[in-house]
C-alpha cells in the first residue's frame, strides 16, 4: 500500500507523520526545526525530514491526509456566532478574515505547499481529510497493544466534539458517542489555566505541577456553579461564566466575582489563593474523567482502555483513571496533543480508506519508544561544534558511560544527546538534561539555574525498568513519563525497601512522573542509569527536557550546544563525545 503522510497545522503543534503500511517511519513536530514553541505553521521542515529519513521524495507518497476537517469547523464557528449574536461581534470580525483568506481554503493552502516542497508533486492530487477525534481516538488505538479496546480521546475542541468514545476492535474504530462544544473538560481546564495567568494551550501542565501545592477549597464552588455532571460522567458546562465562544478571552467577570478575585497578570506573585484554584480545578477534572470512565467500564465490559486528546498529558489524571475506572490496562499515546494527530490521521488512511490488516504484539506499542524524529551523525557532531569552538574529548564504549556516571555523582548538571529525537512533549533521554536525583536541592538548582523556569516545577525520575516496584510500589509502570507513581520512603514512618532515596525526582505531594527504562526498548539510556547505579547504588537519574522555558525541546546539535552555553549546565554529552564546561575554560 506504500507511505501515508499525515499532517496536523494551522492551530498549534503542527506535526508531520509518514506511515509505511502500518509501521511508522518517521515523525516530528515543526517547532523542533523552527524553534517556535507550539508551532502552528505548515510544517514544511517536519515533511521535509520525514521524506528524507525515508530517502524518497514527495511524488512517491501515496496518500496525504490532513488531521481534521475545516469546513465542518467553519460550521461551529459561525453556528457559535449566531446562536450568541450580537455578543462576540469582534471576534468574529477579527478570526473571519484569517478563515476567509487561509484557514476556509486549508486544502488549497496544503496544495501549495507540498508543492513548493516537490515540484514533482501535483497540486490537482487528491488530499484527504480525517475527523480531528477519530485521528486523536487512531492515534491512541491502532498503536497500542490491544486487540479490543474503549477509545476515549477528551481535548479543547476538533471540529464540534469535544470528547468522543469508540470502540476499537482488530483494525476497526467506531464511534458510539461524543460530548460536544462549548462543553468540553479540556476548555474548562484551559479556562482556569488563563485564569491562573498561564497560556491557554501551552502551559496547563503548569496549573497541574502548581494543584500540589494548594488545596481544593474551591471544588464544590465548582461542582456548583460551573459543571453539571450526569450519572454517567458527561457533562454541561454553565456558559454564564465563560467568554470562550463569544470572545476573545476564556473567562469573564462573573467567573471573576464567584471566585473573589481577576485573573492572575502575567509574572505576578502566586498565591495561596492561585494554589488553592489550582488544586481545585485539578481535583475536579479527575473525579469528571474517573466517573466518565468508570461508566464506560460498565457499560462495554473491556478491560483494555485507550486515551488520547490533550488532556491525556494530564498525567495525574491518568493515574486515577488507571487507579479507579475499572479497566485493567490502560494505555496512553505520548504524543497525546495535536501533534499526535497526524500520526492518527495516517493511521486512519491505511485501516479506514485502504482496509489495513493489523497485526498486534501484545508485549509492544508501534511507537518505537517515540524516539522518531531527526538524529545526526558523527561527523555532522564534530562540525556543530567545531563551528562554535568547543574542544571535545571522545570516549568509546564503556568509558563513555562511567564518566557520565561519575560526573552525575560528582553533582554536574548533563545535556545528553543520543540517536533520534522524540515526538511528543517528553524528551526520554534522547535530548534530556540529566541530574543526582539523590540530591534534595536539585530541583531549586534546575530550576534557577538551568531551566530558568517557575520554583513549584517538579522534576521526572528515570529509573531502571527492574528497580522500579522498589521506589514506586508493584505494576505497570509507563515507558513515557505519562503517570504518576506514588513514591515509596521512610518519611511517613513506613521503611522504604531500598537504600538510597531520590528526593530530587519526587514531587512535594510524594508523587513522581515516572519513566521507566527498559534494556530492550531503550538499550543506551539504559547504559547511562546503570553505569550510575554501578557506581551509586542508586538505579535512578533526574530527566528533564533539554531547552530553557518557553522553548522547544532540542533537536539538533546546534540547539544542544546553544542550550549548553547559554544555562549553567556543566558537561555536554553528546554521540560520543563529551564537552566539560569547565576544562575548556567557559
Amino acid at each position: 500500500m506504500g507511505y501515508i503522510l499525515g499532517i496536523s497545522a494551522y492551530y498549534h503543534d503542527s506535526a508531520a507523520c509518514l506511515l509505511k503500511n502500518a509501521e511508522i517511519i518517521a515523525a516530528a513536530q515543526e517547532e523542533r526545526f523552527s524553534r517556535i514553541k507550539n508551532d502552528e505553521s505548515f510544517p514544511a521542515e517536519a515533511i521535509k525530514f520525514c521524506l528524507k529519513f525515508a530517502n524518497i521524495s514527495l511524488a512517491e507518497v501515496d496518500h496525504v491526509v490532513f488531521y481534521e476537517k475545516p469546513f465542518l469547523k467553519f460550521e461551529r464557528l459561525l453556528e457559535t456566532y449566531v446562536n450568541f449574536a450580537p455578543r462576540g461581534l469582534k471576534s468574529f470580525l477579527k478570526s473571519m478574515p484569517i478563515w476567509l483568506k487561509d484557514k476556509l481554503f486549508i486544502k488549497k493552502n496544503i496544495a501549495r505547499a507540498l508543492n513548493t516542497i516537490d515540484p514533482n508533486w501535483e497540486k490537482s492530487r487528491t488530499i484527504l481529510f480525517a475527523d480531528h477525534h477519530h485521528a486523536h481516538a487512531a492515534s491512541a488505538f491502532y498503536p497500542s497493544p490491544f486487540e479490543q479496546a474503549v477509545v476515549l480521546t477528551v481535548d479543547g475542541v476538533g471540529e464540534w466534539a469535544t470528547t468522543t468514545v469508540s470502540l476499537g476492535s482488530s483494525a476497526q474504530l467506531t464511534l458510539k458517542k461524543e460530548i460536544n462544544f462549548p462543553n468540553s473538560i479540556g476548555l474548562l481546564y484551559s479556562a482556569f489555566t488563563y485564569y491562573l495567568g498561564f497560556k491557554v494551550n501551552s502551559d496547563e501542565y503548569k496549573v497541574m505541577g502548581l494543584a500540589s501545592y494548594g488545596t481544593p477549597v474551591y471544588k464544590q464552588l465548582i461542582y456548583d456553579h460551573l459543571i453539571d455532571i450526569k450519572a454517567d460522567g458527561s457533562f454541561r458546562l454553565n456558559m454564564d461564566y465563560f467568554d470562550y465562544c463569544t470572545g476573545l478571552k476564556m473567562t469573564n467577570k462573573k467567573f471573576n466575582k464567584l471566585f473573589g478575585h481577576p485573573p492572575r497578570a502575567k509574572g505576578e506573585a502566586l498565591l495561596a489563593f492561585h494554589k488553592d484554584i489550582a488544586s481545585s480545578i485539578q481535583k475536579v477534572t479527575e473525579e469528571i474523567m474517573i466517573k466518565l470512565t468508570q461508566s464506560l467500564y460498565r457499560e462495554f465490559a473491556i478491560d483494555n482502555l485507550c486515551i488520547a486528546g490533550g488532556v491525556a498529558l494530564n498525567c495525574i489524571v491518568n493515574s486515577a483513571i488507571r487507579q479507579h475506572s475499572g479497566f485493567k490496562q490502560v494505555w496512553v499515546q505520548p504524543a497525546a496533543g495535536d501533534a499526535g494527530g497526524a500520526i492518527g490521521a495516517a493511521y486512519s488512511v491505511y485501516y479506514t480508506h485502504l482496509s489495513g490488516v493489523r497485526n498486534v504484539d501484545p508485549q509492544a506499542d508501534g511507537m518505537k519508544q517515540s524516539l522518531l524524529g531527526p538524529s545526526y551523525t558523527l561527523n555532522e557532531v564534530i562540525k556543530a561544534l567545531s563551528a562554535y569552538g568547543l574542544n571535545y574529548e571522545k570516549v568509546e564504549h564503556e568509558l563513555y558511560y562511567r564518566k557520565i556516571a561519575g560526573y552525575l555523582a560528582e553533582g554536574k548538571v548533563i545535556a545528553y544527546f543520543r540517536g533520534r529525537t522524540e515526538f511528543g512533549p517528553r524528551a526520554l533521554g534522547c535530548r534530556s538534561i540529566l541530574a543526582d536525583p539523590r540530591n534534595s536541592e536539585m530541583k531549586a538548582i534546575l530550576n534557577a539555574k538551568i531551566k530558568l523556569r517557575e520554583s513549584f516545577r517538579p522534576f521526572a525520575p528515570a529509573i531502571l525498568d527492574e528497580f522500579a516496584d522498589l521506589y514506586f510500589g508493584e505494576g505497570s509502570k509507563n515507558r513515557y513519563m505519562l503517570f504518576t507513581e506514588n513514591y515509596s520512603d521512610n518519611s511517613n514512618g513506613h521503611q522504604a525497601s531500598h537504600a538510597v532515596l531520590i528526593p530530587g525526582a519526587v514531587h512535594v505531594d510524594g508523587t513522581a512522573r515516572v519513566q521507566i527504562v527498559n534494556q530492550v526498548h531503550h538499550p543506551d539510556f539504559h547504559q547511562v542509569i546503570t553505569a550510575f547505579y554501578n557506581l551509586t547504588g542508586c538505579p535512578a537519574v533526574i530527566n528533564t527536557s533539554l531547552n530553557v522555558m518557553n522553548e522547544p525541546i532540542a533537536s539538533s546539535p546546534e540547539d544542544a550546544i546553544c542550550c549548553f552555553l547559554n544555562t549553567e549546565i556543566d558537561i555536554l554529552a553528546i554521540e560520543g563525545l563529551l564537552i566539560d564546561k569547565k576544562k575548556i575554560g567557559l
